[in-house]
């Protein structure tokens, strides 16, 4: 693992502990607070849920990042593959690897589970050219689907 300062950099399942620091580095990029989303998530893919993975990266105590992802199979006629659709790290940890590592980290897990793709979303607002570049920057690139949405509100 990658190392920041004199701390090595560890990558882990997330465990409760996690979800505090978690909530507060979400809110400090999105300027949202969502407890109760990021309980539910962990309660939905935290540990022990099978094709399911939240994984945190810290260094000593300090959260670095984290992502979440699942093997989803057979969605629009898609065999199984990884999704990930959650990545994030800390502003001042950037281009230090962290986020690589993750990634790497949960790729890992997904070719454990048997599955050889993995996809993701990025969204066309806020963060997403940094969000393409890293996701481009590791081999990912359009896949076969086109996302549509329609406004439910008149």
């Amino acid at each position: 693992m990658a190392a920041m300062g004199s701390q090595p950099l560890v990558i882990r399942p997330a465990t409760p502990a996690d979800i505090e620091a978690v909530t507060r580095l979400d809110a400090e990029i999105t300027t949202v607070f969502k407890s109760d989303y990021w309980r539910d998530l962990f309660d939905r893919y935290g540990e022990g849920q099978v094709g399911r993975h939240f994984l945190v990266a810290t260094t000593g105590e300090t959260l670095a990042g984290f992502i979440i992802g699942e093997v989803r199979a057979w969605e629009f006629g898609s065999p199984p593959c990884g999704w990930v659709f959650a990545l994030t790290v800390d502003p001042t940890l950037r281009l230090h690897g962290v986020g690589t590592a993750l990634f790497e980290a949960i790729c890992d897990r997904f070719r454990g589970e048997g599955v050889t793709k993995v996809r993701t979303m990025v969204s066309k607002e806020g963060d997403a050219r940094t969000l393409m570049l890293f996701f481009r920057s590791h081999g990912m690139m359009a896949g076969p689907f086109i996302e549509l949405e329609k406004d439910l509100v008149p």
